[in-house]
């Protein structure tokens, strides 16, 4: 007989509630949970296919060992026995730094992508760490660490609540939101202008977003950060700036930011913006009038040369205006599974650059070095170079700049493990690779994006179906990882959970705000509930957050507990030395004049941007026949007037050129990209020897970062610049069939 389990949907940061239905050990429907708390039944297409995804025929459901110069299956306990003979002894022989470590975006979708990694980083003591991040959303980590002490404290529009909302980059009717986790994010755009709210979307495309809003501005791609300086400055000059008694005390630096933006005028802006002054004051003073409001910028304005600075003026604006901290503008979440609040005075503040990477000698940002560095570090002889490479959830091939050369370098590494359910453009590496099993078969909590929810709640939901015989569960499988590189191997896997816990409860009861202050750390241990080492941590971090919540509490309410909308919580939050909001912190103020310079850049040739599909994650999404196809295709966008001049057609192929090579794709001519702009997806390219990718190869794309060679960086957060890159494009001939 059927039956029907709850699961949060790990297949993009909205986290809607799904109610699917069991035959057997198959999902053969996922509807949306209309009772979730949080989601109410919503559902994206991603989500409707979570059955197909789950019994992909192509999935992974044993370890593969490469003997004999060919990845073949093995049993469980031969590939960690590999993992430990493969890296103990280069790391022995050359030290932590020959490993390098890289970690893909699925981990923030997983509880054990976001439990282990951290645990096994801990225990290898590397510096050569390399994430999504830094092809995302690390300006937006780096302007919060300048801001206001801490990376992650990243502050969310209050989509329910706010009157004026001003978009940059960012087009979550495609996306679903990013750091911004709100289910139906589309419903709630609709509500905004449905109850009398202005939404106005920046972005050089007319995206489906744009076609909502009430003012659409179809900037020059790239100048984000010049527009915003312009609003600030705007803003200034006005008299318009009112940080509001509640911010008022926490604020330092006003008068340094309004001379650090005095050249920033939307007189000056307007050429390089291709937006004209008239309506740069417009945007200002209607953000000034409106009685909430809130700016919100995403990876249009993130991946490009000033991506910080963009990221900065987004939250800059938010103070000025007053909208900061207050309900209807943009408030910081409190997760259930955040620690305790602090008391509120300084903290240690925010650094950069502790240490650089060993070849372009890149600053590192939160502990970590630009993705687009991974090659050269490992194919640039010398000491320190990276032999090793620990993969968990990546495909850098795809997602980093210059996937040829990467592709050459994890080629020639003495060893690489790579933590995936695919053999794909990166793991096909690998001398071992490890599958998770399918996610119907894994417990699902949200460490990450509870962080940045637009409504505070708690939602933990079971394995829908058991694991098959012999298949350790995806907890248990990093948890093994972890023993394997630290030089436990053999350790009962529990260990790894057993010594975390230990650790945070010790510090736990020395911590004079913490809830457990002065406890028995081994008494706390023991009152733990949970089937399994995740289980006993969630618990344990639940007692120690701020709700006094426990997993029962979670398990005895299947579809969630509301918390309640997001509150004010300054100043407890901040963490920078001075213990205010520091709006001009010294590497913005540094690097300002490079922003100045970009005033007098008159280069107005063809430049490139990205695009998402509803259907589609990045990479990991195109071997699922239902959500590819249609409009979910890589396709190269191109304006009439720009395909009249280079004679180029509906559907059939163009080259396009950049410094780091060249792709050939078929046009989709439209007037949804504005003049001088062309765009392609990413995460395509699916058309490389060794993978197991059925569906995927059969209509591969092309790899758009392949045309990145790597040297474009925003320089404070080593964010690879893949927006407003300069391209060439000519017709090229149809390739013979």
């Amino acid at each position: 007989m059927p039956r029907t389990a709850l699961r949060i949907c790990p297949l993009c940061e909205a986290t809607c509630g799904l109610a699917l239905t069991i035959e057997g050990t198959r999902v053969t429907r996922a509807r949306g949970d209309r009772d979730d708390v949080f989601s109410a039944g919503f559902i994206c297409p991603k989500g409707a296919s979570f059955g197909a995804l789950d019994e992909d025929p192509d999935r992974l459901t044993r370890p593969l060992v490469r003997k004999d110069g060919r990845l073949q299956e093995a049993t469980w306990d031969e590939a960690f026995d590999a993992v430990a003979a493969g890296l103990r002894p280069l790391i022995e022989a050359h030290g932590p730094n020959a490993v390098g470590v890289v970690l893909g975006n699925p981990n923030v979708h997983t509880m054990a992508g976001a439990l282990y990694p951290p645990v096994l980083l801990s225990t290898l003591r590397t510096r050569n760490l390399f994430t999504a991040s830094t092809v995302d959303q690390m300006p937006k980590h780096v302007s919060s660490g300048l801001l206001f002490g801490d990376a992650n404290a990243i502050p969310v529009p209050d989509l329910d609540r706010t009157d004026h909302l001003l978009i940059l980059g960012a087009n979550p009717l495609e996306s679903n939101g990013s750091l911004c986790t709100a289910p139906d994010f589309p419903g709630k755009l609709k509500a905004l202008r449905a109850r009398g709210g202005t939404l106005t979307v920046v972005d050089p495309r007319r995206t489906r977003t744009a076609k909502l809003a009430d003012r659409h501005v179809a900037i020059r791609p790239g100048t984000d950060a010049l527009l915003l300086a312009a609003l600030a400055h705007v803003l200034f000059e006005e008299k318009l700036v009112d940080v509001g008694p509640h911010l008022a005390p926490h604020v330092q630096g006003l008068g340094e930011l309004a001379e650090a933006l005095r050249d920033f005028s939307p007189e000056a802006v307007s050429g390089r913006c291709d937006v004209s002054a008239d309506t740069l004051r417009a945007l200002a003073r209607e953000l000034a009038a409106a009685p909430t409001a809130a700016v919100y910028g995403r990876v249009g304005s993130s991946t490009v040369a000033f991506g910080t600075e963009a990221s900065w003026l987004v939250d800059v604006l938010n103070v000025l205006t007053g909208n900061l901290d207050q309900p209807g503008g943009a408030l910081f979440p409190l997760s259930a599974t955040a620690p305790a609040p602090r008391p509120a005075g300084p903290g240690k503040g925010f650094a950069l650059g502790r240490w650089r990477s060993r070849v372009s000698g890149h600053p590192e940002a939160k502990g970590e070095l630009p993705l687009a560095a991974l090659a050269e570090e490992i194919d640039t002889p010398g000491e320190g170079a990276i032999r090793a490479v620990v993969a968990i959830a990546a495909n850098p091939v795809l997602s980093a700049p210059d996937g040829d050369r990467l592709d050459k370098a994890l080629d020639s590494l003495d060893f690489m493990v790579s933590v995936d359910p695919y053999l794909n453009e990166t793991s096909r590496h690998a001398h071992v690779v490890l599958p998770p099993p399918p996610p119907s078969r894994s417990a699902h909590f949200d460490f990450a994006f509870n962080t940045f929810a637009v409504r505070n709640q708690v939602r933990y939901t079971r394995a829908a179906i058991p694991l098959a015989d012999g298949q350790p569960d995806e907890c248990t499988l990093h948890a093994r990882l972890v023993l394997a590189v630290s030089g436990q191997h053999g350790a009962p896997a529990d260990a790894v959970d057993d010594m975390v816990i230990r650790a945070a409860l010790t510090k736990a009861v020395a911590t004079p705000h913490s809830p457990c202050f002065g406890a028995d750390p081994e008494q706390l241990a023991r009152e733990l509930t949970g089937d399994t080492g995740p289980e006993r941590r969630l618990d344990m971090m639940l007692r120690l957050g701020p709700y006094d919540l426990t997993l029962d509490d979670l398990l005895a309410h299947p579809h969630g507990i509301d918390l309640g909308p997001l509150e004010p919580r300054l100043p407890g939050l901040l963490k920078t030395r001075s213990g205010r909001i520091e709006l001009l912190p010294q590497p913005i103020a540094d690097d300002l004049p490079r922003l100045r310079r970009a005033l007098d850049d008159t280069d107005d040739g063809l430049v490139l941007v990205g695009r998402r599909h509803l259907r589609s994650n990045n990479s990991w999404m195109h071997n699922i026949p239902a959500l590819v196809g249609g409009s979910n295709r890589c396709t190269l966008h191109v304006h009439p007037d720009d395909a009249a001049r280079l004679g180029l057609h509906d559907g059939t192929p163009a080259r396009v050129r950049a410094a780091g090579g060249e792709v050939v794709a078929p046009v989709e001519v439209t007037d949804t990209v504005r003049p001088g702009v062309v765009s392609l997806p990413h995460g395509w390219g699916h058309d490389r020897p060794g993978t197991r990718l059925g569906v995927a190869a059969q209509d591969p794309g092309v790899n758009v970062n392949q045309l990145l060679d790597g040297s474009l960086l925003d320089p404070l957060s080593g964010t690879a610049v893949l927006n407003a890159v300069p391209v060439e494009i000519e017709a090229a001939a149809p390739t013979p069939v």
